[in-house]
Parts: C-alpha cells; sequence; structure tokens
C-alpha cells in the first residue's frame, strides 16, 4: 500500500514529513494542497483535517496530522530516525518540541510575511521581532552543533529532520548561511545523505508556479 502524503512544496512542515518518508523507504506519493488558493480553508479539507493545516499522511486507515507525529509513526514503522537509548528518545523529543516552538513556527510565519504577503501588508515590525527571537534559536542550535555530526547521537535522526524542514528554503527570512558555520556544515551533512532532496524537488509547488 503506497503511503499518502497531502503537501505542499513550499511547506517546511510538510518537508519534515515528506523528508522522512522519502529518507525511510517506505512506499509513498506526495498529493498536492493548493495552500495558495485556499485549500486547507475548504470544507473538504476540513474533513481531511479539522487543524485546517498540511501535511496529512493517509497509511490505509491510518491518518495522522502534524509532522512530528508523522515522523513518530514512520520510526515506529521502520525503526529509523529513532533514540538507540531512551535517554537519546528522549533528548530527540526535545528538540522537535524546541523546533516546533522556536525554530519552525517563528520561520514560517517570517518567511510567510515576507515572501508570500503583498509588500504592502508586510508587517515590519513584526518581522523584525521575529527576526530577533530567530537569531536566538540560531545561536542555540548552532552551538549546540560546535562539535556534533547530527543533533542527537551519530545519525540522522527526527531531530535533525525537524530543525532543519525551513532551512534549506532560498527565499530569503533573515537566515544567513554564512552567519552560522555548524548550522552550515550540519545542512550540508544532512544533504548529503543518500535518498535526500530539496523540499522543491520532493513535492509539488513552489513559487516558481505561481509566477
Amino acid at each position: 500500500m503506497t503511503i499518502e502524503l497531502h503537501c505542499f512544496g513550499e511547506s517546511g512542515n510538510s518537508y519534515k514529513a515528506a523528508l522522512a518518508l522519502e529518507l525511510s523507504g517506505l512506499n509513498w506519493e506526495p498529493v498536492w494542497v493548493d495552500f495558495f488558493n485556499g485549500a486547507t480553508r475548504a470544507p473538504a479539507y476540513a474533513e481531511l483535517n479539522p487543524m485546517g493545516e498540511a501535511p496529512v499522511m493517509i497509511n490505509g486507515d491510518i491518518r495522522l496530522t502534524q509532522s512530528g507525529v508523522i515522523q513518530h509513526y514512520i520510526t515506529e514503522k521502520t525503526g529509523k530516525f529513532g533514540g538507540t537509548t531512551p535517554e537519546e528518545t528522549r533528548e530527540i523529543l526535545r528538540w522537535v518540541l524546541w523546533d516546533n516552538h522556536k525554530l519552525s513556527s517563528q520561520i514560517g510565519t517570517t518567511r510567510f510575511m515576507m515572501n508570500f504577503l503583498a509588500p504592502e501588508k508586510r508587517p515590519e515590525q513584526v518581522i523584525t521581532f521575529l527576526q530577533g527571537r530567530l537569531k536566538a534559536a540560531y545561536r542555540v542550535l548552532d552551538a549546540h552543533l560546535t562539535s556534533r555530526d547530527f543533533i542527537v547521537g551519530g545519525n540522522v535522526t527526527n531531530a535533525d529532520l525537524s530543525c532543519c524542514g525551513y532551512l534549506y528554503y532560498p527565499e530569503h527570512f533573515g537566515f544567513d548561511r554564512t552567519d552560522w558555520p555548524n548550522i552550515t556544515r550540519w545542512l550540508d551533512r544532512l544533504a548529503g545523505t543518500p535518498g535526500w532532496k530539496h523540499p522543491y524537488d520532493l513535492m509539488p509547488g513552489s513559487p516558481a508556479d505561481r509566477a
């Protein structure tokens, strides 16, 4: 049975789930969500996910939302991307939760306002505030990666797949790799993992499609 992932290329949260599926070796396919034309606000999508968000994963009778939950399911199915000890498992969860609260949510909002809103609608003070919070988050992640190849342990885990979710996108949101050498080294190492793909190559939908 082929796993369906309802997603779109511009979504960093979708990318976290799509990349985990791709690297896991599970049989899956992306199903495009036309987010920018209101698909997630339509009644039909509310039946799929009452939270009105992407991604949504469907595998037979199993329907899951939230990228972290989908990643956890992939680990349950394959044994990949989880911890090798209870301590590692808890540490992975700690970083996934940190990313969801401190990194991805802030990047997603900032990137959307800076790139997908009309210039006259961009709240510059809010953007400046969020970029300040993001700089603090980048500092935490960069310091943690000073002497590490991966966020937890010696291999790719859900901590990496979660925290990298928005950092490969080309749109400007105040993140410059040259400012964060340890994050850059980590992102390059992840991109060298067999099977890795850029979000715009892994999922349908990109700004170029709407240009």
